[in-house]
């Protein structure tokens, strides 16, 4: 797999975690960690290489997880 190609699977990782982000509405968004996972997901993931995006986008689902349980029990 070449560069291209693995550039192109994370972006579209990214932007899966985005649209499970922003589906958690107007619940989701009051939590502090709303915040962090959109940054995580923009800014801390555009400034990354390569190599740690992988790490960034599984650190971003995890709280994204997080937030869907939260967003679940309130």
């Amino acid at each position: 797999m070449g560069f291209r190609e693995r550039q192109d699977e994370l972006e579209a990782r990214r932007t899966a975690l985005v649209t499970r982000l922003t589906s958690l509405g107007a619940a989701g968004q009051q939590h502090r960690g709303y915040n962090r996972a959109l940054t995580l997901l923009n800014d801390t993931f555009r400034k990354a290489k390569l190599a740690q995006r992988l790490a960034i986008l599984q650190a971003a689902a995890w709280l994204i997880g997080v937030l869907e349980k939260l967003t679940a029990i309130t």
